[in-house]
Formats: structure tokens, sequence, C-alpha cells
């Protein structure tokens, strides 16, 4: 059975009136990309500067590597590695000379830490900018220097919060990528994103958070499975008359029809045929309809019906 890696009981954390995290818990387990996914606001990033003690919390207890957590457990920390979301690098040193320094705070042997130093360089693909300072960098290449200083050390637990935000198409794959080697290689990793696509397409389990509190857990598809929602069937309609919507929505497995802006858009709860039924039905009816699309749930969807609104209108 995989060791737990971070155990999270009971978080409280308040800012005068606000209350930050509202007795909040988790348990990650060795070998996992954990997803953290959220809105800004709904305590990630408070989450992650509690659990490396960076912020004092009210009331609960963190467990990482099976020991208690604390300001000083020194040991604890040096097994951990932080890549946050707003770029920590020093201007005034090259691409070499940040994630030596890094690495430095953690590797005293120079000769170790030359060869780690080289193989984060090479890890994120930097290998041609190595004498660049900073400033020259894009901010995808920029975001990759930060994940190879906070990475060079081999850390055992790896916390990602937003490692993707505002970088390139190109960059954001082989930050995913280079993720999910990480892992291949033994790290255990908490991604904390609100880019729900990128926690859907790596994360081997997910938690939902909203107002300080986890409101959903689980793999992908036992997320999927807590809703109503099972497919969204879109079809291009100019022009629907009453009487099909009310047709539409008396077929079985439908309980919702909308159609707005030439958009019809019918979402089912189970049923194997619906497509074709919904399809009949205009047929039927004599109504013109052009492009055809069926989709299957999403992390987006779940959030939707647990919370009520989209991930990104809570922004």
């Amino acid at each position: 059975m995989n060791q737990t890696i971070v155990k999270i009981e009971n978080l409280v954390k308040r800012y005068k009136e606000l209350i930050a995290l509202d007795h909040f818990s988790l348990e990650i387990k060795q070998g996992e990309i954990f997803g953290l996914l959220g809105p800004n606001g709904s305590g990630k990033t408070t989450t992650i500067n509690c659990l490396l003690s960076l912020l004092a919390f009210d009331k609960g207890r963190i467990e990482i590597f099976g020991e208690e957590m604390n300001p000083t457990a020194y040991h604890i920390k040096k097994r951990i590695g932080i890549i946050m979301q707003n770029v920590a690098v020093f201007d005034e040193l090259t691409v070499y000379e940040n994630i030596d320094y890094f690495c430095g705070l953690y590797v005293k042997d120079k000769a170790l830490r030359k060869q780690y130093v080289n193989e984060a360089i090479a890890f994120v693909g930097l290998e041609e900018f190595v004498k660049f300072y900073p400033k020259k960098l894009s901010g995808g290449l920029l975001r990759r220097l930060n994940i190879a200083c906070g990475i060079a050390h081999k850390p055992d637990l790896i916390i990602l919060d937003e490692p993707t935000v505002a970088v390139d198409p190109q960059s954001r794959n082989k930050i995913l990528e280079g993720i999910c080697e990480l892992n291949k290689n033994g790290a255990t990793i908490i991604y904390t994103s609100h880019y729900m696509e990128e926690v859907e397409q790596i994360c081997t389990r997910i938690a939902i958070m909203d107002k300080g509190q986890k409101i959903a857990e689980g793999t992908n598809a036992e997320l999927k499975k807590m809703i109503q929602n099972t497919e969204t069937v879109n079809i291009d309609i100019l022009d629907l008359p009453k009487p099909v919507q009310t047709s539409l929505s008396e077929l079985p497995h439908v309980y919702d029809v909308s159609y707005q802006d030439n958009l019809l858009t019918v979402r089912c709860s189970g049923g194997s045929h619906n497509l074709i039924r919904i399809l009949d039905v205009l047929q039927k009816s004599n109504v013109a309809f052009g492009r055809v699309y069926s989709e299957l749930p999403t992390l987006n969807d779940v959030f939707l019906e647990i919370t009520g609104t989209n991930l990104r209108d809570k922004e």
C-alpha cells in the first residue's frame, strides 16, 4: 500500500473575519500527481503556504513524510521542491548560476551539485540558454528556469502552484510533459491550478476547493460520476420553434434544453442513443440544422453542477 506523503487534518485559517480555510482535510499518497483545483480565492495558495509552514494556521494538523510539519523541520523541507506562481529567480545571475544557487541550498557536494544542475538544465530544455540572464528569456523559458531551480536537488515531494500561467502553448506542453516525467522518476506532485483541462490531463486524483472547503475529491472518472450530466449535445440551428423545444425536453434522459444565439444545447443524464433521438425529433419536425457535436462531461461540468457557476466566472 502506498505511503501517505501529505496528511492535512481539519485545517482552519482565518484573516480577521475572512475564513480562508474552513476545516480543510486532505491526504496524498506516494507517487500521485494530485490536482488541487479551484478559483482564485478558493484557498489553494493558503493551503500550500500552511503546508510549507510559511503561514501559521488557527487549527488543525499537517504531517509530511509521516512527521508533523513545523517551521524548523528543515530535514523535511530538504525533501520538498517548490515552484510558486510568481517566478522567483535572481536577475543578476545567469540561468546556470540561478539553478546552481538554489541547488546549493540543499546539495553541498560540488561534484554532485554540478551533475544535478546539468540534469535540471537538460530536463527543462535550457541547454542553449545557460549563459543568458533572466531578463533575456521569454515568459515560457523563464517558467522553465523557475521549475529547474525548484527541482534540481531531486526532491521527493514537488509543489507546483499555477506553473503555466501566461505561457505560450509550446512551453505549457513542455512543462506538463516535464511534470509527468518527474512523477515517473518517483516524485509525488501537488499541482494547483484553475486550468481544468491541465488538471484533467495529468492528475491521477483531484480535489476541488471553493471558499476554503473541499467540495469534491476523486479520480477524473469518479468526479464525473458525481454529477447528473453524462452527455451534452450542441446543434447549430437558425430557427427552433417552441413546440420542438418542448418535444426535445420530453425525450428520455434529457433533463435540460436551451436555445440561445442559434445554438441548441441538450443535456442528458444516462442513455446511449441520445443524439439519434434528438436528430430524429428535428428531422420529423422539418427543422434544418448545421453543425452537430456531442461532448462528454468535463471537470468544468463537475464544478458547474456542484457550485452553480463556471470556474472562470469566479476568478
